[in-house]
């Protein structure tokens, strides 16, 4: 290596850092538009074919603000009603309704052990309204991020799906890559994420959607809230939307309403989880097959590396790596 080739090699490394610096504190921001920009791909190519690209572009984001945000927006406010709404009851000691005296009661039959849980959980939820209370001066921060994050996402989401023809291009033509190893790469990635997407997140929300629509029927209290965290716990393979339902049907049982608890016990172990058989491999097995392992690690990990978001890149990241390290082998003579 001579010293020019050094010197640029050098010069790229550190615009990279420097780059990264900058998109850094927004990066969730720039992968959620990455993985819009993905999916609405296919929907901009075929308006293509009717309108020009700026404008089919326009048309996507704004059906996308419309389609998405909109309904996240209301139900976050219901979900956020219905959290607080608990924080509340548990707050001021209350907590009948969730079924904890019949909880505590079990403890003490089992055990010999006396819980007063009420007293525990409302002592909780005094340290969190009091943390939410003494954080309230950086909250106007956290609103302007949010805001400035999110026009940054609906900038990047219409400018990827104007250009994304040119930007592919362009990558194809700085990747020191044959041609042919390009073409297997981009396809498998390609595939990979679209498993991930419809295998991994599509099915745990539907699968969640349907467990909530269980707590709905049955009348378990602040079922929105509950059908939320049950969609976030469906994104982690094994763990799933039991952990939920689960205690809901034995609330309702031990609450006198037996017919109501052994429904929904029926609900969520037939319904419930026959969705997710069903459903999965339909969605995944045309695109490619994810062993459960990459899941679980893409999840985990990437909750710890990227937060919320970690949820869908991660197993991303990881298949990706699977991918890239199977290109390698296929191609390894002809590098």
């Amino acid at each position: 290596m001579n010293v020019r080739r050094g010197f640029l090699l050098s010069l790229i490394a550190l615009l990279l850092l420097v780059s990264f610096a900058l998109i850094q504190p927004f990066l969730q921001y720039v992968f959620l538009a990455l993985l819009l920009a993905f999916v609405l791909y296919p929907l901009q190519r075929r308006l293509e074919s009717r309108t020009r690209q700026g404008f089919a572009a326009l048309i996507l984001v704004v059906g996308a603000v419309i389609a998405f945000f909109i309904p996240f927006i209301v139900i976050g406010a219901t979900v956020a009603g219905d959290a607080m709404q608990l924080a509340q009851q548990l707050q001021s000691g209350g907590g009948g309704g969730f079924g904890l005296s019949q909880v505590e009661s079990m403890i003490q039959q089992y055990t010999g052990q006396q819980v007063d849980l009420a007293s525990r959980l409302s002592s909780y939820a005094s340290g969190a309204a009091e943390t939410v209370a003494s954080s309230a001066p950086g909250v106007f921060s956290t609103i302007t991020h949010l805001l400035v994050g999110l026009g940054l996402m609906v900038f990047l989401v219409f400018f990827l799906l104007k250009d994304g023809e040119k930007l592919y291009a362009w990558i194809r033509n700085v990747t020191p890559l044959p041609a042919t190893v390009q073409d297997d790469l981009y396809t498998s990635l390609n595939d990979i994420t679209w498993a991930v997407l419809l295998g991994h997140v599509l099915v745990a929300i539907v699968q969640g959607g349907i467990a909530g629509l269980g707590l709905i029927v049955t009348g378990i209290p602040n079922a929105v809230f509950w059908t939320f965290i049950m969609i976030v716990l469906s994104l982690i393979p094994v763990v799933g939307s039991i952990l939920i339902w689960g205690p809901a049907a034995i609330y309702l049982v031990t609450n006198g309403q037996m017919v109501a608890g052994v429904a929904l016990a029926i609900w969520g172990l037939v319904v419930v989880s026959a969705t997710d058989d069903f459903l999965r491999p339909i969605l995944v097995d045309r695109h490619a097959e994810l062993n459960p392992s990459i899941i679980i690690v893409g999840v985990i990990g990437g909750v710890y590396l990227l937060g919320f978001m970690g949820l869908f890149i991660g197993p991303i990241l990881v298949g990706a790596l699977k991918v890239v390290l199977e290109i390698f082998d296929e191609y390894y003579a002809e590098l």
